[in-house]
């Protein structure tokens, strides 16, 4: 079946259109690797841990991406985000274990320090219309791949409460406008917290494909924070 596929809708580079892969090795050579930066300031932060001054009770705790939304990157990216292709997730998945077994990111770090135990990884979720629509939550899929490769639970605690408008167009101070109260935690959840099953001090690994003004992002950590969560980075494919 799989030979059958292959040769009726054949695998291409997103990048430069190559046959045989959907990211090639030069492609994936030339994804911009960015100097990573404090959340909450955005500017450079060892590690992409938020500065010490720049700390706050319900804010995010890291920000680490895997390369600049440009190129080849973007283009993946995008494919993923409105044209399902679960190999193409994996593939990038597997580019940022790659990296990260590689450079040792400082979040990485934290993770192997406390044997994985307590981080959970969490994607950002879609408003139910926009799922059904799309048929899929590319963040959740990336989520659930990475949760395997790396042995970490994975939890969809976030429920998204209404539907609000694409932020791809607004400013910052409309797109924290737009998604401010946009989230709560799944009833699920706080109802096994409530019977001793679940446990609130997680260390999440918050998961999401872009970040440009991160205002979603914070806006789901002052959710998950809120709830008991201790700590909260940030995952995106770009920034």
């Amino acid at each position: 079946m799989n030979l059958i596929l292959n040769v009726l809708f054949p695998k291409r580079c997103v990048g430069c259109g190559k046959f045989d892969s959907y990211f090639c090795a030069d492609c994936v050579s030339n994804i911009m690797q960015g100097e990573l930066i404090c959340p909450f300031c955005e500017r450079l932060a060892v590690g992409g841990a938020t500065h010490p001054i720049c700390r706050r009770r319900f804010g995010l705790d890291g920000l680490w991406s895997l390369g600049i939304y440009q190129d080849s990157l973007r283009s993946a990216i995008q494919k993923l985000k409105y044209k399902w292709v679960s190999d193409l997730a994996e593939v990038l998945v597997d580019i940022m274990i790659e990296y990260w077994a590689k450079f040792q990111p400082f979040v990485f770090d934290q993770i192997k320090k406390d044997g994985g135990k307590d981080w959970v990884i969490v994607p950002v979720p879609l408003f139910w219309w926009r799922e059904n629509k799309r048929g899929y939550n590319q963040a959740a899929l990336i989520g659930q791949l990475l949760s395997k490769k790396l042995g970490l639970d994975y939890l969809e605690c976030l429920k998204r409460t209404r539907f609000t408008r694409p932020q791809v167009k607004l400013t910052e101070k409309e797109r924290r406008k737009n998604i401010r109260n946009a989230f709560e935690m799944d009833s699920r959840f706080l109802a096994s917290r409530r019977s001793g099953r679940g446990n609130g001090r997680m260390n999440i690994l918050l998961i999401d494909d872009v970040w440009t003004t991160g205002s979603t992002t914070k806006e789901c950590c002052y959710v998950l924070k809120r709830a008991g969560a201790k700590k909260v980075w940030v995952l995106t494919l770009a920034r």
